[in-house]
């Protein structure tokens, strides 16, 4: 993904005496007032806390400001941008395009990403046509309404008047490429950072095309005789490319064009890894299991899923170690050091454990532990709210077979807009579920023998492999 030069739009700060009674208002009341969109690509909330691009910049400039950041959520662009304009908001961060009709509204400051638009598919159905001039009715193009692919395929259906599209009212870009993914529509045309955020948790997802001109996205400001907060934001929009975190943030949320199957573990690395890597933790899952009354392979399927049995890895998100735990869980499960084994897997069973104490005890075995299992991994809130809406529409909310159709709803603005805690990945959480019970089945089918109940004694760090 390519990222923007912050220019300062053709004047030196050096010469501007700017009205600062805003920024100073701001100081004195403590607190910055934004509003952004509930998206993958903006602001959401998921097992780590809050996350999202528009989210960590916006904490950056009112931790900048030394001030509190407040949050509100619209859904509809045009009516964030006309509360910005009225100044019920002191900006919106949300992906906000850069184009004249918005300039006449808004103040933009400065650019921080870059995007196109991509035609995406899904791999198991018909390659696309080479050429746009050749999706015809046989091939319509999909694209969320009243977007800016609509203007673009209006402007190329002048000179290529054979092109075909069809507009979806009432859906965001996340939700076309759901429905790619479910191959209930075939091609679709969208923002390229909404892609790339895409891709790379569902590979099945393949950009055929790059199209249509670069367009800037900006933080939208009122149109103000006072532009010390619009110049503040400048300011620290140029400190964020000069030092680098502007690239890493971008890397980290859109760097991944790769189509990476993070999700999807080949049976024949999975038995690889068990020769190769599972001897050297086998025991501490073992002893651990007999500890906790867990089945070790159950402990190491979650963990075999988490981090491929690797102490050391490091997630985008900062979670960290064999059993991939965040700062919260370790506290919570004393555990000091996320990337020693031992106290990893330790740490990883205490806190399912903990997780399970908290779910519904009269929810039956073994539905309550693939409850637990997606709420380690997507947190507690967000896999109630798929619980309650299984039982809002008719389904039992106890049985892991109903509700789990429910958990991609959580991504999709229809139904996340009707729970607790918002957007989540909630197919992720569903995908988690799968493939531990796949890695647990797996290794009760490997193994020949019981385990001899012997007492738990401290153990003597073996010989780790090098990854």
């Amino acid at each position: 993904m390519k990222f923007l030069t912050v220019f300062l739009f053709g004047f030196s700060l050096t010469f501007c005496t700017p009205d600062l009674a805003l920024l100073e208002q701001i100081k004195s009341e403590g607190t910055l007032r934004a509003v952004t969109r509930n998206s993958p690509t903006t602001y959401y909330e998921n097992v780590t806390g809050k996350a999202g691009l528009e989210y960590e910049l916006m904490q950056a400039f009112a931790e900048e400001l030394g001030v509190k950041l407040d949050i509100s959520l619209l859904e509809d662009t045009e009516a964030m941008l006309k509360q910005v304009a009225d100044n019920k908001f002191h900006f919106a961060a949300a992906g906000l395009t850069v184009n004249q009709k918005n300039k006449n509204l808004v103040r933009f400051g400065p650019s921080y990403q870059q995007v196109t638009s991509h035609l995406v598919y899904h791999r198991d159905i018909k390659k696309p046509p080479e050429n746009l001039s050749e999706f015809t009715e046989a091939y319509p193009i999909y694209v969320v309404a009243d977007s800016y692919q609509v203007d673009y395929l209006k402007k190329l259906h002048e000179k290529q008047p054979n092109i075909v599209w069809r507009e979806v009212a009432g859906v965001d870009p996340n939700e076309l490429l759901e429905d790619v993914l479910n191959q209930s529509i075939g091609y679709a045309l969208v923002d390229s950072h909404e892609v790339e955020q895409m891709t790379h948790f569902h590979p099945d997802l393949a950009i055929h095309l790059s199209v249509a001109e670069s367009r800037q996205l900006a933080w939208a400001f009122p149109r103000s005789q006072d532009d010390s907060l619009y110049i503040a934001a400048i300011r620290f929009f140029g400190r964020l490319e000069s030092s680098g975190q502007l690239k890493r943030l971008l890397e980290r949320y859109y760097g991944h064009l790769e189509h990476e199957r993070k999700h999807f573990v080949d049976s024949q690395l999975f038995y690889e890894h068990v020769k190769t890597r599972l001897p050297h933790y086998r025991k501490y899952f073992e002893q651990i299991g007999l500890r906790y009354q867990l089945d070790w392979q159950f402990i190491a399927a979650i963990g075999y899923q988490e981090s491929q049995w690797n102490p050391n890895a490091v997630s985008k998100t900062g979670v960290k170690g064999l059993m991939q735990l965040t700062h919260a869980a370790a506290e919570e499960v004393n555990v000091t050091d996320r990337v020693d084994p031992l106290q990893s897997i330790e740490g990883g069973a205490k806190y399912f454990l903990s997780i399970k104490k908290r779910i519904n005890s009269t929810i039956p075995e073994p539905d309550r532990t693939w409850f637990t299992l997606a709420a380690y991994n997507i947190g507690l809130g967000h896999m109630e709210d798929a619980r309650r809406l299984a039982a809002r529409y008719g389904a039992n909310p106890k049985l892991w077979v109903e509700v789990k159709e429910y958990l991609p709803y959580l991504s999709r603005r229809k139904w996340y807009r009707q729970t607790r805690y918002g957007y989540a990945r909630g197919y992720e959480a569903l995908d988690f579920v799968t493939q531990v019970r796949r890695f647990y089945d797996m290794l009760l089918h490997l193994e020949d023998k019981p385990l001899e109940e012997t007492s738990f004694k401290p153990l003597v760090k073996p010989t780790l492999p090098t990854f």
